[in-house]
């Protein structure tokens, strides 16, 4: 499974939705986007660094994913994320790759999604057929759209998920939905 997050400033906490509200303030009357909380100027930007950095080269926050993912699907499964801060104030967001043992299709993977409890497939290949930050905000469901097969894996999906942090983690978003379509693809394989 390879993630990368895109995680909104509120993420950590009122400091750091404070800083980007000052920052873009001041960006538009012409004064300094001085960081405080964040180790770069957030407004306008993103921060590829999200706590502290590890030996490996890894932040802590990109640690807890791999660590939490291991110990929801299986300690061999193998993960690696990004975590990246962003510029929004409410909602996180991942890109989410993962490699099936066996085949599935984003047909199949799209059918069940659309049954999955606290999951809201919007998948429309058009303009606007999928959700962002935004639309998330005050909803306790996780939003999934652009499922597509990941032609650089075999048994490979590429999924856009997006949630409200503040209501459900971020982490956890993507977990509980690889879960949900192993779980649910390897039933119908057996």
């Amino acid at each position: 499974m390879v993630v990368a997050t895109y995680q909104s400033v509120s993420g950590a906490g009122k400091a750091g939705m404070d800083e980007l509200f000052e920052q873009s303030r001041n960006i538009f009357v012409g004064d300094q986007a001085e960081p405080k909380k964040f180790t770069k100027q957030i407004a306008f930007n993103v921060i590829p660094h999200i706590d502290t950095f590890l030996d490996d080269g890894s932040t802590k926050e990109e640690w807890k994913m791999v660590v939490e993912t291991k110990k929801i699907l299986d300690p061999k499964v193998k993960v690696v994320a990004t975590c990246v801060r962003v510029p929004v104030f409410v909602g996180h967001s991942e890109a989410v790759h993962v490699e099936f043992e066996k085949e599935i299709s984003a047909g199949d993977a799209q059918r069940i999604l659309r049954e999955a409890p606290g999951v809201m497939l919007v998948d429309k290949r058009e303009n606007g057929g999928y959700v962002t930050p935004i639309e998330c905000v005050g909803e306790f469901a996780t939003y999934v759209s652009r499922v597509r097969e990941d032609p650089t894996v075999e048994n490979g999906l590429a999924l856009w998920v997006v949630s409200d942090n503040l209501r459900k983690g971020a982490a956890l978003n993507a977990v509980q939905i690889a879960e949900l379509l192993g779980r649910r693809h390897l039933k119908k394989a057996a």
